[in-house]
């Protein structure tokens, strides 16, 4: 008897040892229930800013799904814009055209922007590196070039307005204060930031993770990587097809503006000032760059850039990483 309990004790501690080594996954739910509370702590201190809010949740739900083609699957693209604007453009003339539901017209913005990575990405992902970068600009041109010579459809140059959204729910209309829209679109970000987290933290993510780190490693363990890749980034169009969704709903208009090559760079120095990979850095890196659009361009309208050209060399020197490390170290350090 005391000759098994002597035996099965050395077997226990490596046992137990390599349960406390095991690293604690942090549940899907609790970054969006952080990123919900703060967002209407927001909403309620912040009366008179709710267009500002409302903001800054379609742009962070963009970036969000920027990060899951730049930050996640490594690709870079400078033409993110085309899935957000053709988003935008579906659901407004589908609010025009057809019928004026808010969340009909979201899942139609959703579609609209998957359908689009999903029929460019299977031509695009067959190219690596620079390549894919210019043509994921060449899309773009395209796409607005189209917008731009379907007046009947998208309004031109005018943009596409006149249409209205109706009641969210049946009950809730959108008040000239922008209460309805700012709660709309923070329960349209949590929702789809819980989806982008658990995707990214499904077996799916880790080998799109693992494509990104060592591209010809995964392809020789077996995974699919073109259709892995493709997956990822026409995910990542629906939800960006969301975002231009919630634009076109909360602002009333459309302008060819959401296709630019300046939205899709904007939305890259957004995830570039928050950091990449993690999805909570697009979210910060949005709240940082709209604040600072909103706050600056008010005092100077004209030389606001430079600040932002300012942090970007800050983020470049010193990585958002090393900035959190060394804030938590501080931080342990004080208590």
């Amino acid at each position: 008897m005391n000759t098994s309990t002597t035996l099965q004790g050395p077997a226990e501690a490596p046992s137990e040892a390599r349960h406390a080594a095991a690293p604690r996954c942090r549940p899907a739910w609790r970054a969006p229930l952080i990123v919900l509370a703060l967002g209407a702590l927001a909403c309620a201190l912040l009366p008179e800013q709710l267009g500002l809010m409302t903001r800054i949740f379609v742009a962070a739900l963009f970036v969000l799904s920027l990060d899951l083609v730049v930050g996640v699957a490594g690709l870079a693209t400078l033409g993110h814009a085309a899935v957000f604007g053709t988003g935008a453009y579906a659901a407004g003339i589908f609010a025009l055209k057809v019928m004026p539901d808010p969340l009909a017209g979201l899942a139609i913005g959703i579609g609209a922007g998957g359908l689009l990575a999903l029929a460019s990405g299977a031509f695009l992902l067959r190219y690596r590196g620079f390549t894919f970068l210019m043509l994921t600009v060449a899309v773009a041109q395209i796409v607005l070039s189209l917008a731009q010579k379907a007046r009947d459809w998208t309004g031109g140059d005018d943009g596409l307005s006149g249409f209205t959204v109706g009641p969210l729910l049946g009950r809730f209309a959108f008040d000239l204060e922008g209460r309805v829209a700012a709660f709309y679109a923070l329960a349209v970000l949590v929702l789809l930031y819980y989806v982008a987290r658990r995707l990214v933290d499904s077996p799916f993510g880790l080998a799109v993770r693992g494509i990104h780190e060592n591209r010809a490693r995964m392809a020789a363990l077996g995974t699919p990587v073109y259709r892995r890749l493709l997956a990822m980034y026409t995910a990542a169009g629906a939800i960006a097809g969301a975002a231009g969704a919630l634009s076109a709903q909360t602002n009333a208009i459309v302008g060819l503006d959401s296709l630019s090559f300046a939205l899709s760079a904007e939305a890259l120095v957004m995830l570039i000032l928050g950091g990449a990979g993690r999805l909570s850095g697009a979210l910060v890196g949005a709240v940082v760059f709209t604040l600072l659009h909103h706050t600056a361009a008010s005092i100077n309208p004209y030389h606001w850039l430079f600040v932002v050209g300012f942090m970007l060399m800050a983020v470049v020197l010193v990585s958002p990483a090393k900035a959190w490390g060394w804030l938590r170290r501080r931080a342990g350090a004080a208590s």
